[in-house]
């Protein structure tokens, strides 16, 4: 068993006390850098912590103004200072926070607004469409549209400011003296999904303090730290990763879009990035890619060899060694972390090799959301690490290979579904959350995730199949953009299921190895790499059945595949 080495944190049990905390050890760091750009000149706004605490006040003065204490506020948006303005208001006023997916359709968005009972909404500017839409639908309960920039027919978050800083200028101190019932409802973010299934999973703000502290405890964030806020802050993982960046004096920038990813890296001098697997695996692509091209495969292979071999000596080398590969991540990048999905096994060890420090970590919406994490002194492939300190973490239900249903318990579990008794009644009992999740915890305390419980696939033999272990070999082909496992009837025997893969092929690939192939051909060609990988399963794990298609699967903003609804679009 493992004994968690813990770093020496203060703790707190709300946000304000996070923040204000920060301002008083940070005063001049500077929290968020922000691009303007204008035609071909490119301007970069600095905003210190103090800065950031004092335009927090002022919006959420200007919210008090308004009535809004103790209401609900939306804030739908791309990740940019303005959103964590909008959402720090609301956490440090006892506000409660709706944070929105920026994809959802018009009737998901206006379906979720009518759910949450929300009277503000605090939008982007590139979403004025779909708030004119609901404007003139009139459903909702909203009084205020507030848009993020200042260019805008509707009032926006700097006017707000304005008038918050001349109420407090003449003595309106409420939302400033504002106390925290960290017990109660302050976040509710809804799970992904479509309206009809979306559930709205209210978080405290002692549970977000509680795994910001077992985060920062555990793993080695800097105040000269730069963050590239790259997951979706209306997504948990990204609006507590907003907190642990705060909390940790962490500069925050933010990325231009995918493709520019090698650019901001750059740009900005990144050291720091959290994301989720498929971004992670984009980015250790590429640098093979420019491996590759320069003709370094070789050089690179012997330069491991010695790399390992030093470290066996305890000489660590690896940043001088492979400072041309560090130098194509902005030349800073140290530390990664994955959430969200498991990651390749293979990439977290080619990171680890370059000397970039990669952790993996577990969790969800409903634990605020870190379960388990790596951390500096514990890793172990293929494992999601130790549960966090405020945590505990139990196997139920344990079939012959230990494996059984994931379930925890602390302060960081929601208070339950909003508005649904039902639902929060069959995964809360006697203040244990059931995950729906299954794994195992090996004898050194390290956890080990499978699958979803409703995602196994069962067979006649009682042999269970995880389809994401399957689809992460299948992805490897260089040719797989992503793949979809799934189970279908056997024309044998109907009782039984026989493996399925959807293919989703890479075009550009496709057209530079095989030039003008046709679609039977290709078929060929990539049912003999799914033979291939046949041979490196347990025969109850094979492949016998593929569909091809290049249009990509139907997945969530954190990448993660929506199995039911592929699924019926692909039976």
């Amino acid at each position: 068993m493992i004994k968690n080495k813990f770093r020496d944190m203060p703790k707190f049990d709300d946000i304000k006390g996070i923040l204000l905390n920060s301002v008083k050890l940070y005063p001049n760091n500077i929290a968020f850098t922000t691009k303007v750009q204008e035609g071909k000149k490119t301007e970069y706004i600095e905003i210190t912590y103090t800065k950031f605490l004092e335009d927090i006040n002022c919006f959420g003065t200007a919210l008090y103004n308004l009535g809004l204490k103790d209401k609900r506020i939306a804030i739908i948006g791309r990740n940019r200072y303005e959103w964590a303005v909008a959402h720090l208001s609301n956490l440090l006023g006892g506000i409660v926070s709706v944070p929105l997916d920026k994809e959802l359709q018009i009737e998901e968005l206006e379906n979720s607004l009518v759910r949450s009972e929300v009277e503000m909404i605090v939008f982007d500017e590139k979403y004025s469409e779909s708030i004119e839409q609901i404007t003139k639908n009139g459903k909702t309960k909203i009084k205020h549209y507030i848009c993020m920039s200042k260019h805008s027919e509707y009032e926006n978050i700097y006017d707000l400011m304005q008038i918050g800083k001349k109420l407090i200028k003449n003595g309106n101190t409420e939302y400033i003296n504002a106390e925290i019932d960290s017990d109660k409802m302050n976040l509710l973010l809804f799970t992904s999904g479509t309206t009809s299934n979306a559930k709205a999973v209210m978080l405290s703000q002692k549970g977000i303090a509680t795994n910001v502290y077992d985060m920062q405890i555990v793993e080695t964030f800097y105040d000269n730290d730069v963050n590239i806020a790259f997951v979706p802050y209306h997504h948990i993982f990204g609006s507590t990763g907003i907190i642990v960046m705060i909390a940790s004096g962490i500069k925050t920038v933010f990325p231009d879009g995918l493709k520019y990813i090698k650019q901001n890296l750059n740009e900005y001098g990144v050291s720091v990035f959290i994301g989720v697997p498929i971004l992670i695996e984009k980015m250790y692509q590429n640098i093979e890619k420019e491996i590759e091209k320069q003709g370094k495969t070789k050089l690179i292979n012997i330069a491991v060899k010695i790399s390992n071999f030093l470290m066996k000596l305890h000489i660590d080398v690896r940043r001088k060694i492979f400072k041309q590969i560090i130098d194509q991540l902005g030349g800073k990048m140290r530390f990664i972390v994955s959430g969200g999905a498991a990651l390749d096994k293979e990439i977290l060890y080619k990171f680890k090799q370059f000397g970039i420090h990669i952790v993996q970590g577990y969790g969800l919406t409903e634990t605020s959301p870190v379960i388990s994490a790596e951390n500096d002194k514990y890793t172990k492939e293929g494992s999601v690490g130790i549960p966090m300190k405020s945590v505990s973490v139990e196997i139920v239900n344990k079939d012959k290979d230990g494996i059984g249903e994931i379930k925890i318990k602390g302060p960081n579990v929601m208070l339950g579904y909003y508005n649904n008794e039902e639902e929060t009644r069959k995964v809360l009992k006697e203040k244990w959350f059931y995950t729906g999740d299954l794994g195992y915890i090996d004898e050194e305390d390290f956890l080990f995730v499978t699958g979803r419980k409703k995602d196994m696939i069962v067979l006649k033999n009682g042999k269970k199949i995880f389809p994401e272990e399957i689809e992460t070999v299948i992805n490897k082909i260089e040719e797989i953009e992503e793949s979809y496992v799934y189970g279908i009837q056997n024309e044998e025997d109907e009782n039984d299921i026989k493996l399925s893969v959807k293919i989703v092929y890479d075009e550009n690939i496709i057209k530079e190895k095989y030039n003008d192939v046709n679609e039977s051909s290709l078929y060929e060609i990539l049912w003999k790499k799914i033979k291939e990988v046949n041979t490196t399963l347990p025969k109850y794990k094979y492949i016998k059945n593929m569909v091809l298609t290049k249009e990509p699967l139907i997945k969530t903003t954190t990448q993660k595949i929506k199995r039911n609804e592929e699924l019926k679009k692909t039976i």
